[in-house]
């Protein structure tokens, strides 16, 4: 009688064990669900926040500005990337010495001085440019039309060189940048903007 009492409440005692187990399981399963679904949200949770932050002021040059400037840094001017380009459209040293600027922690701390450089550099590249402008505006390259504006934005991310080879050679010649960007994509997501309010220059400067 003893010894069926016994395996009895052993029993008992195992079933519940068990029961506490799969319930333990359970619980941690469900935990594990829920941490994959909110640490990694979907691409139309992802969306949205990232278009809330994309400047959308048209095709006029305001618009070229602040779509070139939020594609190379979000738009912040206090940015300086791993590779050492600066500000808000991301200059590297070359192009402030190019303009007599040397004092990197002013040129972080002013915005004016950025957006004067900005136009600067677009005002150089558009005279370097010009007779390339001239001749493929309005024609297709790789499938790609091209404008003045698409042509100013690759110019400021590849240099004016670069841009120059690559429309010489109606597409051939090809350049990355550091970050994998290609001409070939800022002539297309940078065309159609409004540039005329930019003056094609020599000599332009950001000191007058």
């Amino acid at each position: 009688m003893k010894k069926t009492i016994f395996i009895t409440i052993l029993l008992t005692i195992g079933i519940i064990i068990s029961s506490f187990t799969k319930d333990k399981k359970a619980i941690n399963s469900d935990v594990n669900l829920t941490k994959e679904i909110t640490l990694v949200p979907s691409e139309k949770e992802i969306s949205p926040i990232i278009k809330s932050n994309i400047p959308f002021i048209g095709k006029s040059f305001n618009g070229f500005k602040e779509a070139l400037a939020f594609r190379e840094s979000g738009g912040r001017y206090d940015i300086v990337s791993s590779f050492g380009y600066l500000g808000k459209y991301q200059f590297g040293k070359s192009t402030l010495d190019r303009f007599d600027i040397d004092d990197i922690q002013l040129f972080i701390d002013s915005p004016e001085l950025q957006e004067e450089t900005f136009m600067a550099l677009c005002s150089l590249n558009k005279w370097i440019l010009r007779k390339e402008i001239k001749k493929k505006v309005g024609k297709k390259i790789n499938g790609v039309e091209i404008t003045e504006s698409g042509i100013l934005a690759a110019a400021h991310l590849a240099g004016a060189g670069n841009i120059n080879r690559y429309l010489k050679t109606n597409g051939k010649y090809r350049f990355k940048d550091a970050f994998g960007s290609s001409m070939q994509h800022y002539l297309k997501k940078f065309g159609g903007y409004d540039t005329s309010i930019i003056e094609s220059n020599q000599n332009p400067s950001v000191f007058n």
